[in-house]
C-alpha cells in the first residue's frame, strides 16, 4: 500500500507544477441572486462550477463571489431551496459580474438538472441523449433504506438484489452484478461485485447525490458497464473562507437501527478538507410471518477524510476512506414447530439450540457472519492547460472479505478474499473547435485477488484492464449530438490449485490430491460506441434518441468458481468456455415540462449476445444434482433480450401550489432468443404514486414543511425460468409509505431538520422477487418457502447543520 501513496504524492506534485497558471490567467466572478418576479435578494443560493469543484453561497443582500476561476468556457449551476435549477456556460475571460434571477419552483421533480456522469464535463441533463436520472441530496435525506443502494429504488428501472436488510446489489432494467458500474469517489467501486451475499462498500452519509446512467451507453467506464453506471457524488467543497460541520441521527423501529454520522469540512483560501466518522448497527428485523429473522443484525463503520486544492489552475484532492461491514448470514434452519434455531458450543460440541427473544434483541455477530473491510485511497486532479483540460484520477483499493461460521471457534474464518485494485483514468478535453467539445483519454485497472482461507470458491488470479476512448458532442439552438468510440482490452489470468485429502493447499500435488482450480489465461478485446441526438421540439417539449453497443468480460467467478460458502446456498461451478457478453441498445424518451406537469417517457429495446447466467444441474433422475449436500449451479450463456421502458409524471394541480402528485412505472421483459425460456430474476413491473404537499413556511420557525402518501405496488412475476427449478414464481403485493419532515430555522438559518417516515404500514407480508432469501428452506408451521422481507418499519432522522465560520 505503501508504493501506492508514494506514486500518488509524487504524480500530484508533478502535475500540481505542470498545471498552474500565471497569476494573468486568474478571473473573478460576482453577481446578485434575486427572485424573478419579485426582484427580491435570495438567500442561501449556490453558485457553482462542477467542473472545477468550486461555489459560492449567496448572502442576505444575494451577493455572491468568487476568485481565483481560470480564464476559459465553464458550466455554472445555481440552485436555491424552492426555486428551479439555473445552469449556463459562461466565459470568464469576458464575464466577471453575472446577475441570476431564479424562477419559483412549482413542479417538484426538474428535468435539466446538471449532470457530470458519462460525459466529459458537466452537461444540462435536458441536453444529453443518453438515458440518465438523477437523485438529489434532498430526496435522499427523506428517504427510509438500510442502506444506499436500497435507497436507489425509487428511481424508476432501478432494483435490488438482496439478502437481507444491509446488504443489497443493483439492477438496471433487469441486469445487475458485474453489468453494473458503480462509482465512488471517482473511480469504479471494486469489491467481488460477483457474489450474491454482500452490499456496496459506501456509507450513505458520505453521499449528496446520485447519478444513474442506464444502457451500455458509458464510453467513458468500459467493460462492464453493459447495464449502466451509477455514480455516488459528494457534497461540493465549502466557499472559500468557510468551515462547516454537521451531524445526522437516525432511529428505525423494525430493527431497532441506530445511526449517525458526524462531519466537518472547510476552505481556507483554496485548501479543502473534509472529515467524516459514521457508524450503524441494527439487529434483527422482523414481519408479519416470521417474526424477528434470526441473525439478519448487521454492523457498519466508516472513515473519509479529504485533502485538497482548489486553485485557478484546477483542483487536486486525495481521498482516504476505510469502511467497515459485518452482517450475520441468514440461514432460516427452523424446528419442527418453525421456529428458528442456532448452533451453540456446549463444552465443544456443536448442538442445536431454540432462540429466546434476547437473542433476537442482540447487536452482537452470530455465526455464520461476514466481516468486509474496503480500503480506498484515491487522487482526484483537473489541470486547466490553456483553453484545454487534463483531468487526471488515480485510485487504490483493497477490499477484504472473511466469512467466519465455526461455533466451536467464532474467531476462524472459513472463506477469505483478499483482492487489490489499481485504477488510472486520463482524458484530456480538447480546446473549444467552432463549438464542438471534444473528449479522448485511456483508463484501466489492474487487479489481483487472493484466497487467505480455508475455503475456495474461486482461484487467485490477476486481471488486466485497458481502454481508450473518444468523445465528441455539438449544441446547436435546439438539437444537440453526442458520439463516441471506445477500444476496451482485458486479460484474466486464473492460478492452479490442488488440495490434499485434508482440503489444504499444496503445491507438490500426489495421486490422492484433486485440482480445485485449473489455470487459465483469457482475453477479451472490443470495439463499444454511441450515437445520440437530443430535440427540444419546443420550450417545453423534447425528444431523445440514443444508439449505443456495449461489451462485458466474463467474470471470475463465471469462469473458475467452483465451490460454496456460508454466504450462499448453493454450489457453484464456472464455464471457461463462456465469451464475452455484447450489447446492442436503442434508447427513445419524450419529456414535456411546463408550469404544472412534467413528465417523461423513456423506452428502450437491448440485444444481448452470449447473455450469461447460472442455472440448476439436474441428476440423471430429474432430481437436483447435489455436490457436498447443496444444490448445483452452472454457469452457461444464451442469446437474450430485453425491453421495456419507464414513465415518470409530476403532476401540480392550479392554483394548488403546495399540492404534487407524483407518478412512475417501469416495465422490463426478457426472453431468450431462439427459446421459450425466459431470461432467469428479472424485477416485477412496479407502479408507484405519492401525493405529497410541499409549505414553505409554517409559523415564525418552520420552513419547508412536507407532508407525503405513497402507494408501491408491486405486479405478480410468473415470467421465469422455471427450467432446472432456477426460481419460483412471486405473486403481486402492495405497499404504504408516509412521511412527514420540516425545518426549524432561525434568522433565516437552520437550525435543525426532522424527517419522520413510515414504510409498510399495512405491515404486509410480502417477498420481493429478487430476495434471495425466498429460495430458504420451508416453514413446517405454515408450509411457506423462504423468509419474507420487513414489515412496518419508522424512521426517525434528525439533522443539525453546524455552521463554524462563514
Amino acid at each position: 500500500m505503501i508504493k501506492y501513496i508514494i506514486l500518488l504524492v509524487y504524480l500530484i506534485s508533478t502535475l500540481t507544477l505542470f498545471g498552474q497558471q500565471p497569476q494573468g490567467n486568474k478571473s473573478t466572478l460576482k453577481g446578485i441572486i434575486q427572485d424573478s418576479k419579485s426582484k427580491g435578494p435570495i438567500f442561501g443560493a449556490k453558485v457553482y462550477f462542477p467542473d472545477i469543484k468550486k461555489g459560492a453561497t449567496s448572502d442576505f443582500q444575494g451577493q455572491y463571489f468568487l476568485e481565483n476561476l481560470p480564464k476559459v468556457k465553464l458550466l455554472v449551476k445555481v440552485t436555491a431551496t424552492g426555486y428551479k435549477d439555473f445552469s449556463q456556460i459562461i466565459d470568464l475571460t469576458e464575464i466577471t459580474e453575472f446577475d441570476i434571477e431564479l424562477t419559483e419552483a412549482v413542479v417538484e421533480k426538474e428535468l435539466d438538472e446538471v449532470v457530470v456522469t458519462g460525459v466529459s464535463k458537466s452537461t444540462a441533463r435536458k441536453k444529453m441523449p443518453l438515458p440518465i436520472s438523477t437523485l438529489s441530496a434532498k430526496t435522499l435525506k427523506q428517504i427510509t433504506a438500510s442502506s444506499i443502494i436500497e435507497a436507489l429504488t425509487v428511481i424508476p428501472g432501478v432494483s435490488t438484489i438482496s439478502s437481507g436488510p444491509g446488504i443489497a446489489k443493483p439492477v438496471i432494467r433487469g441486469l445487475g452484478y458485474n453489468r453494473v458500474v458503480v462509482i465512488n469517489n471517482g473511480i469504479r467501486q471494486e469489491g467481488q461485485q460477483w457474489g450474491d451475499e454482500h452490499g456496496v462498500e459506501i456509507d450513505e452519509f458520505t453521499v449528496d447525490h446520485v447519478e444513474v446512467l442506464k444502457g451500455p451507453a458509458s464510453l467513458i467506464y468500459g467493460s462492464d458497464a453493459l447495464a449502466g453506471v451509477i455514480n455516488f457524488l459528494p457534497a461540493p467543497s465549502p466557499a472559500d473562507g468557510q468551515i462547516r460541520g454537521g451531524v445526522i441521527f437516525n432511529y428505525q423501529t423494525n430493527n431497532d437501527l441506530l445511526a449517525g454520522s458526524v462531519n466537518i469540512s472547510g476552505n481556507q483560501k483554496g485548501f479543502i478538507w473534509d472529515l467524516r466518522y459514521s457508524q450503524k448497527a441494527a439487529h434483527d428485523y422482523k414481519n408479519k410471518y416470521d417474526g424477528y429473522v434470526f441473525n439478519s443484525r448487521f454492523q457498519e463503520n466508516n472513515i473519509l477524510a479529504t485533502i485538497g486544492l482548489n486553485k485557478s489552475w484546477g483542483f487536486s484532492h486525495i481521498t482516504f476512506n476505510r469502511y467497515e461491514f459485518t452482517p450475520g448470514i441468514i440461514e432460516g434452519e427452523r424446528d419442527s414447530i418453525g421456529q428458528f434455531i442456532k448452533q451453540i458450543n456446549n463444552q465443544g460440541n456443536g448442538e442445536e439450540s431454540a432462540i429466546e427473544k434476547k437473542d433476537f434483541l442482540s447487536y452482537k455477530s452470530y455465526v455464520p457472519f461476514q466481516r468486509i473491510f474496503h480500503y480506498k485511497v484515491v487522487s482526484q486532479n483537473l489541470f486547466m492547460l490553456g483553453e484545454g483540460r487534463l483531468k487526471a484520477i488515480i485510485g487504490w483499493q483493497q477490499n477484504q472479505r472473511k466469512e467466519f461460521e465455526s461455533i466451536l471457534d467464532e474467531d476462524k474464518y472459513g472463506l477469505f478474499l483478499s483482492m487489490h485494485t489499481f485504477h488510472y483514468d486520463f482524458r484530456y478535453t480538447l480546446p473549444d473547435i467552432k463549438h464542438w467539445d471534444i473528449s479522448f483519454g485511456m483508463n484501466g485497472m489492474y487487479q489481483s485477488s487472493l484466497n487467505k482461507g480455508e475455503e475456495f470458491l474461486i482461484p487467485d488470479y490477476n486481471l488486466f484492464d485497458w481502454g481508450v476512448f473518444a468523445i465528441t458532442s455539438k449544441s446547436w439552438e435546439k438539437l444537440s449530438f453526442s458520439a463516441g468510440i471506445r477500444y476496451d482490452l482485458r486479460t484474466q489470468h486464473g492460478k492452479e490449485l490442488w488440495l490434499d485429502s485434508l482440503k489444504s493447499p499444496t503445491i507438490h500435488p500426489t495421486a490422492d490430491d484433486f485440482k480445485q482450480f485449473t489455470s487459465f489465461q483469457q482475453l477479451y478485446q472490443s470495439i463499444s460506441g454511441s450515437i445520440g441526438l437530443t430535440y427540444q421540439i419546443t420550450s417545453n417539449l423534447y425528444t431523445k434518441i440514443n444508439l449505443a453497443k456495449g461489451f462485458r468480460a466474463p467474470n471470475i467467478a463465471e469462469l473458475s468458481a467452483n465451490g460454496v460458502h456460508e454466504g450462499t446456498s448453493n454450489y457453484i461451478i464456472g464455464n471457461l468456455a463462456l465469451k464475452p457478453e455484447n450489447s446492442w441498445q436503442a434508447d427513445y424518451a419524450f419529456g414535456w415540462n411546463t408550469e404544472h406537469v412534467n413528465g417523461e417517457i423513456t423506452l428502450f429495446y437491448n440485444y444481448i449476445q452470449d447473455y450469461i447466467y447460472y442455472h440448476q444441474l439436474l441428476n440423471k433422475w430429474g432430481g437436483d444434482s447435489l455436490t457436498e449436500g447443496y444444490k448445483t449451479y452452472q454457469y452457461t450463456s444464451a442469446d437474450a433480450h430485453l425491453w421495456g421502458g419507464e414513465i415518470s409524471i409530476d403532476l401540480h394541480p392550479h392554483p394548488i401550489h403546495w399540492l404534487h402528485f407524483e407518478n412512475t412505472f417501469s416495465y422490463v421483459q426478457a426472453r431468450q432468443i431462439n427459446s421459450l425460456k425466459y431470461i432467469p430474476f428479472i424485477p416485477a413491473h412496479k407502479w408507484g404514486s405519492e401525493l405529497r404537499a410541499d409549505i414553505k413556511k409554517i409559523g415564525k420557525w418552520g420552513e419547508n414543511l412536507y407532508l407525503s402518501f405513497g402507494i408501491s405496488h408491486y405486479f405478480k412475476q410468473d415470467e421465469i425460468l422455471t427450467a432446472y427449478n432456477t426460481e419460483t414464481k412471486t405473486p403481486s403485493y402492495t405497499l404504504l409509505h408516509a412521511g412527514v419532515g420540516i425545518d426549524i430555522v432561525h434568522h433565516s438559518k437552520t437550525l435543525f431538520s426532522i424527517r419522520i417516515n413510515v414504510e409498510n404500514i399495512t405491515n404486509t407480508a410480502y417477498q420481493n422477487h429478487l430476495s434471495r432469501l425466498k429460495y430458504l428452506m420451508i416453514n413446517p408451521a405454515n408450509g411457506r418457502q423462504g423468509i419474507y422481507d420487513m414489515g412496518r418499519n419508522f424512521s426517525f432522522k434528525v439533522i443539525i447543520p453546524i455552521p463554524i465560520k462563514s
